[in-house]
């Protein structure tokens, strides 16, 4: 039997994992394998583009998951059938996250040494394409770090942004049967922030989890506690999301310090809620968390649990006794995982396209789980990244 609200579970027990597909990202076939990849892992959330075809693929993902749970736990996975959470992102203004990069490569210098095509992560930038005959962006890969724009010696990369547009959006995300928002906000846009609200509002209550995504700025903590009491009083759990180097996990291991940092700064805020760290995440974080006391120790027992409140306040306390230091109030709830997550397993997904062309000369969509050996391969590297919070927890 599953648990349909496990993953409100985990936050309240301090090791939620969010995946983040990213906000722009649509190529289908890789969220789709990511989700189902990462589902069997054990994530709690699967965060995808708010646009129909993206959620319709993970929702895909999600129910093949299902019927492979007995072959994960026989494979030593935790995974239990229960489906992580759909969220989408939405934002009320300029983001990085919502943005393409897009160039002319009739521009481009033959003897340009494409510093962009080896910098992409998503390797959305490609050039003389033999199958396709094509050059430049891949639309739907791109997901808007942004690393092509300074390389490219000639600066002829630019971006193309969006912004969710409330009155068109809200009631078609509500409908597809997504159990989760996240807002992507910068302080100072509180105006915006109340439009898009708005539009949300009606269907606010069908909503397991509403995240709020800011990164850091002067007057941040008010500006969160602004938007706290225009969203008060919420049924659903609420995440604030410290976004701290955007897009930067598979960088370095130096990258997840302006998170911890970020959230440090959003505990002590004390804001109802439940605070998870993203933006420069990857396998040093949850290291760095637990050196630093803010992840909760499973192997001892917690008092203060607080499982009684949907969005217990954040807060740190000085530690001075046993039962303030174990409190999950002054600890991380959960991590949000993005680039990093996404490039740990993009052997696998080139290997998949790769099958894609070699296969038939008709174009057709290996699937992941059509792959018994890169399924599993997947599912084991997918699991390396999720059992290091998911270990916390003593099972």
């Amino acid at each position: 039997m599953t648990d349909l609200f496990a993953p409100l579970q985990s936050l309240k027990q301090g090791d939620w994992f969010k995946l983040i597909c990213g906000a722009s990202f649509q190529h289908l076939s890789a969220v789709r394998s990511l989700t189902l990849a990462y589902t069997l892992a054990g994530a709690d959330c699967i965060d995808v583009a708010a646009d129909p075809a993206v959620i319709a693929a993970a929702q895909a993902a999600l129910l093949v998951a299902r019927t492979l749970a007995r072959d994960a736990q026989k494979r030593g996975f935790d995974y239990k059938g229960n489906s992580p959470f759909l969220m989408v992102s939405l934002n009320d203004g300029e983001d990085p996250h919502f943005r393409k990069a897009e160039f002319n490569p009739t521009e481009c210098p033959t003897d340009c040494l494409r510093p962009c095509e080896r910098i992409c992560p998503a390797q959305a930038i490609i050039f003389n394409n033999k199958k396709e005959d094509f050059s430049g962006v891949v639309s739907e890969k791109c997901y808007g770090c942004g690393r092509c724009l300074p390389i490219c010696p000639y600066g002829i990369i630019y971006t193309s942004s969006y912004v969710t547009t409330p009155g068109a959006i809200a009631p078609l995300i509500m409908s597809t049967g997504v159990d989760a928002v996240e807002i992507h906000t910068q302080v100072g846009r509180l105006a915006e922030f109340q439009r898009l609200w708005q539009a949300i509002s009606p269907w606010a209550d069908q909503l397991k989890v509403l995240a709020i995504s800011c990164p850091d700025g002067d007057g941040m903590t008010d500006y969160l506690k602004a938007i706290y009491d225009l969203i008060a009083p919420l049924k659903s759990a609420l995440i604030w999301q410290t976004d701290g180097r955007p897009m930067s996990g598979d960088i370095g291991d130096g990258t997840t310090i302006a998170a911890v940092k970020l959230g440090q700064k959003v505990l002590a805020a004390k804001l109802p809620g439940y605070v998870q760290l993203a933006g420069g995440t990857n396998s040093y974080t949850v290291a760095k968390l637990k050196a630093m006391g803010l992840l909760n120790d499973f192997r001892l027992p917690i008092l203060d649990f607080g499982l009684e409140d949907a969005n217990p306040q954040s807060e740190i306390q000085n530690c001075s006794t046993e039962r303030s230091c174990r409190s999950p109030k002054s600890k991380i709830a959960g991590i949000a995982y993005g680039s990093y997550a996404r490039v740990l397993l993009s052997p696998i997904l080139e290997q998949l396209e790769n099958k894609e062309v070699s296969n038939t000369n008709i174009k057709a969509t290996v699937r992941l789980e059509e792959d018994d050996g890169l399924l599993w391969q997947a599912v084991e590297l997918a699991y390396s990244l999720v059992s290091q919070i998911k270990s916390q927890q003593e099972r």
